[in-house]
């Protein structure tokens, strides 16, 4: 029999079809999923009771772009830019790492994430140095207890990446886990148009989404969107990181094809790698997500990019952003950045026979007391210290502020040997 819980009398927002607080209400949870949503609804027998009085209750956060393996690393390069970023972290420090660093590093970034009411996470995973390596990374978001897609990038030469790919394959071969997988791109600006072939072309044969760093510079953006079309590869589900440089119509073009675009703002504008493209990009019919992509230099956390990108858009030179209003950045944090997984039939609102991905929000603190607007609240207000209770397919993963499944001084001890031993000189 499928365990019931009932979070009761909570400020309950919903993200579908736009955000709107639903008022006092109380959510029914059904083994791992939402089975109804509503003002006092009855206690079942043996139901457990979450008493949300004084709580936000939400879809959990959606986080379209991470590179977790990097938690060992954080803040190692606060105020550095791209090429110092990919000289010192890819070209350095990466080949440092042994498999106990990256697992090390996935299972504190992943609980980072869970911590901060992250419930998804794609895993943008450019550590794969070896078989064992990979399997790390896996075990290591498997034990955490997130939701995660997992995004394989080959890190040897092409000619084995259809190999180790497929292996991976075997161990995620369909969505019905926590842990799925993604083909992560190096893509046509970065590693050639011939490897990119082999790239979305081993996705298709895989049944796997594309995500890729794309539209670094004009005219690579321009290049690699026509290299994608001309040659179909955008048949396949595939996510633009960070989408910099696309004009308008292009971004009408990806659009058509069904592509989505991950935004990383913080990252974007300490890198000095381009302004993003919010607005734009969503004026277009894009679904837009957020991803705190590396905290070697960003915060870990959907509260900082959610204000970011809020700031940014509403502050654009030209004053065309001001209609870019909070809860568009919390519908970029949960509902579209499902959408750009592909998993919004899945994850990212409170519509009943979804997964019950949740998380509850403290409203008894200083800077969250006498909100007026809960949703306003959440996106300029609230922080980590808000995270109350997290639940991801429906198991309670935090409650009462603390993680509740894993021992987190030995957790952050692995971490501290491993930083130390990778960023030794």
């Amino acid at each position: 029999m499928a365990t019931t819980t009932l979070i009761k009398n909570g400020i309950v927002i919903d993200t579908e079809p736009e955000a709107v607080v639903l008022g006092p209400a109380d959510v029914r949870v059904e083994g791992d999923a939402i089975a109804e949503v509503g003002p006092d609804l009855p206690v079942p027998p043996e139901a457990e009771v979450i008493d949300a009085t004084g709580r936000i209750v939400l879809p959990g956060f959606v986080d379209t772009h991470r590179h977790t393996w990097q938690a060992g690393v954080r803040a190692v390069m606060p105020d550095t830019d791209l090429p110092g970023y990919l000289r010192r972290i890819v070209g350095e420090l990466a080949a440092r790492h042994r498999p106990q660093d990256v697992h090390a590093g996935n299972l504190a970034g992943a609980l980072e994430a869970l911590d901060a009411g992250v419930t998804t996470l794609l895993d943008w995973s450019h550590i794969q140095l070896t078989p064992d390596h990979t399997d790390a990374a896996l075990l290591a978001l498997r034990e955490s207890g997130i939701r995660a897609v997992f995004g394989y990038c080959h890190g040897g030469e092409p000619s084995g990446m259809a190999g180790q790919a497929r292996r991976v394959r075997e161990q995620l071969p369909d969505s019905s886990g926590l842990v799925t997988m993604a083909l992560a791109a190096l893509g046509p600006e970065i590693a050639g148009e011939e490897r990119a072939l082999a790239e979305w072309r081993l996705a298709g044969e895989l049944g796997l989404p594309v995500t890729a760093h794309l539209g670094h510079s004009p005219e690579g953006a321009t290049a690699g969107l026509e290299f994608l079309e001309s040659n179909g590869l955008l048949a396949t589900p595939t996510t633009f990181v960070h989408a910099l440089h696309y004009t308008d119509e292009q971004f009408k073009r990806i659009a058509a094809a069904g592509g989505g675009i991950s935004l990383a703002p913080v990252d974007e504008m300490n890198l000095a790698m381009g302004y993003p493209p919010t607005g734009r990009a969503r004026a277009a019919g894009i679904p837009a997500g957020l991803g705190a992509d590396t905290v070697v230099c960003s915060p870990g956390d959907m509260f900082s990019l959610m204000r970011t990108v809020h700031l940014l858009e509403r502050g654009r030179p030209d004053g065309a952003g001001l209609g870019f209003t909070t809860r568009d950045a919390l519908l970029m944090a949960t509902i579209e950045g499902a959408k750009v997984l592909g998993m919004a039939d899945v994850i990212g609102s409170l519509r009943p026979g979804k997964q019950a991905d949740l998380l509850l929000l403290r409203t008894d603190l200083l800077g969250m007391a006498a909100a007026h607007d809960p949703i306003g609240a959440v996106v300029l207000n609230a922080d980590t210290a808000c995270v109350d209770t997290v639940m991801v397919a429906g198991r309670v993963v935090k409650h009462g502020g603390q993680l509740l499944h894993h021992d987190l001084a030995t957790v952050m001890e692995n971490l501290a040997e491993s930083a130390g031993a990778v960023v030794a000189v």
